[in-house]
């Protein structure tokens, strides 16, 4: 082993996609493009729920929490990542890395309760609807978000504070476009043991509990849909869920495979591809799916519009 290899490090190389100079500037377009599309999309969101009095139901008080946890994971992740196709030294700090990693795990761990939050919304409003208003009270749904938040940055704190007891000094090259931990804990010179154990545990514990709120709600959906009369009612319901629950599918998916799969430390070369679904094509995605289906929301926009221009 050389005297580098020795020397403990402080920053890290970001190896991306691609060193192929006409491919870089493609996936540089391509991301930026979905970057852009993210931001308005999801930003754009926001306000419009705070707006519209209409839009101040548990529904869509979740729908803006989630807008705003996937334009953090956006602004976590795609700034830096933009900034290396053309970066001659693609460098992060190990300080930028830890907060780049903060804010990503605080904006999945987030997502993953509010979509439970809303799946269990959802199953309240269509197979209880008398009963909506007094299961589904605001003051629930405030600490059913402020619950998401805590939970998320509790989950962030117990992984940044451990991964301070890691020293690295194998290498400083990264592969991947963001600052992971799977990959951190393949460059560690410490026995990474306990940081892996606790990345079973914990997420782990917050997919396994948010999917099965997300599976007995969407089934409980499901059963009560097709005990409608109305054919045209159940096909638009039937479409709906089906778009929630493949966009949920993919996201816990993603999630599952990369940190809950055996030997996910060893295999991270194969979570790049896959990375990109929980990153960037989800967040991408999920104002398309959740809002602009939705006549409440469009209705809304069309009125905002109308004001201001």
């Amino acid at each position: 082993m050389t005297e580098d290899n020795y020397s403990l490090t402080t920053e890290f190389i970001l190896i991306g996609f691609t060193d192929h100079p006409k491919l870089k500037t493609v996936l540089f377009l391509v991301f930026l493009t979905i970057y852009l599309i993210t931001m308005v999309g999801n930003l754009g969101l926001v306000p419009l729920i705070l707006m519209e009095r209409r839009l101040h139901t548990p529904m869509y008080i979740f729908l803006g929490n989630l807008a705003l946890m996937d334009s953090c994971c956006a602004c976590a992740i795609t700034p830096k990542m933009l900034e290396n196709f053309f970066s001659k030294d693609r460098m992060i700090s190990l300080y930028e890395c830890m907060a780049q990693f903060y804010f990503f795990c605080l904006a999945e761990t987030a997502d993953c309760f509010l979509l439970a939050a809303m799946a269990y919304d959802r199953y309240v409003a269509i197979c209880s609807p008398l009963q909506y208003h007094t299961l589904m009270s605001k003051k629930l749904c405030l600490q059913m978000t402020a619950g998401a938040y805590i939970a998320g940055n509790l989950h962030s704190m117990i992984h940044i504070v451990f991964l301070f007891r890691l020293t690295f000094c194998r290498s400083h090259q990264i592969n991947h476009f963001f600052c992971d931990v799977l990959p951190l804990f393949k460059l560690s010179c410490v026995d990474p043991y306990i940081n892996e154990l606790l990345m079973f545990i914990f997420p782990g514990s917050v997919l396994v509990f948010s999917i099965i709120i997300v599976i007995i709600s969407y089934l409980c959906i499901l059963f009560m849909i097709f005990k409608m009369k109305s054919k045209e009612g159940r096909g638009k319901a039937l479409s709906t869920c089906a778009s929630h629950f493949l966009s949920v599918s993919m996201f816990y998916g993603s999630l599952l495979f990369v940190y809950i799969r055996p030997n996910s430390v060893k295999e991270e070369d194969k979570d790049i591809s896959v990375a990109i679904f929980y990153t960037l094509v989800i967040p991408l995605l999920n104002p398309f799916i959740y809002s602009l289906r939705n006549k409440e929301v469009i209705n809304a926009m069309k009125k905002n519009i109308k004001k201001n221009f």
